[in-house]
């Protein structure tokens, strides 16, 4: 690690959450407590003095009613508590494509889309034709990318690619085809930012995957491949766990309950 790169900040903004969820449906094969298993749902800033980075963009109202999942907070409002203003961020990195991640693109009316290329194929070929497949896709959220894209606002990425000193997409699959990790420089050193390669601690940790799976073999492995990427275990963060916003603090009391830090050390 060079001393010569700055590390960033890096947050996780809570906007929405959904507590009618049991452990059955978030452990491939079902779990044998039957008990309650809430989600949480996050986007995440890295900022340093020269760049920002916004990973993943969230939904909005519409999804929420659809999906009867409580929307908290706008993701712009989010990154609008942390002080920054959503019309000049100018790199947004999509994990994957999926309603919970890549929605109210339109909010982010500057920013350049971070996304692999086996993502862009999984979420428009024919592995959507099967209703269970394209279920966790929202239409409108793929062709505002596809827009976005005709609008020379779309970057693709190919597995493994550096976009700034300090900071790394992976492709790791699994979820879906093209999921991707981030990878970032912080004080504590490389947190690994999981999204959905690992929705709780418990996936990972006990090597439990999610149901919702494109490739159950690439799912495991990808777990594997988080820790190679992370500095420790303690620098993974999964991407709907609750416990998120225990273990970490925010950066300020107006923030409590909105925002954490995820660039210093857990407390838990």
């Amino acid at each position: 690690m060079s001393e010569r790169v700055e590390p960033f900040n890096l947050f996780a903004i809570r906007y929405a959450h959904h507590p009618k969820r049991s452990a059955a449906e978030n452990f491939l094969g079902g779990d044998p407590h039957d008990e309650a298993s809430p989600l949480d749902y996050f986007v995440w800033v890295a900022q340093r003095s020269d760049r920002v980075f916004l990973v993943d963009t969230g939904f909005g109202e519409a999804a929420a009613k659809a999906r009867q999942r409580q929307l908290l907070r706008a993701p712009a409002e989010g990154v609008r508590a942390l002080g920054l203003d959503p019309g000049e961020i100018g790199d947004v990195i999509i994990t994957h494509l999926h309603y919970d991640h890549a929605g109210t693109l339109d909010a982010f009316p500057h920013a350049r889309f971070h996304v692999q290329d086996r993502e862009m194929q999984f979420a428009t070929g024919r592995c959507m034709c099967h209703p269970a497949m394209r279920h966790a896709f929202d239409v409108e959220d793929v062709t505002a990318l596809v827009r976005h894209l005709f609008a020379g606002r779309v970057a693709f990425h190919d597995g493994d690619e550096e976009l700034a000193s300090g900071l790394s997409v992976h492709r790791i699959g699994g979820h879906t085809a093209g999921i991707q990790c981030v990878r970032v420089l912080t004080r504590r050193g490389w947190v690994v930012l999981a999204s959905d390669t690992s929705h709780l601690y418990a996936n990972m940790e006990q090597g439990r995957p999610f149901p919702i799976v494109f490739n159950v073999a690439e799912m495991l492995d990808g777990h594997k491949r988080l820790h190679q990427l992370a500095a420790s275990p303690r620098h993974i963060v999964p991407g709907h766990d609750p416990q998120v916003m225990k273990r970490y603090l925010a950066p300020g009391r107006e923030l409590d309950g909105i925002v954490v830090r995820l660039d210093a050390e857990p407390v838990g």
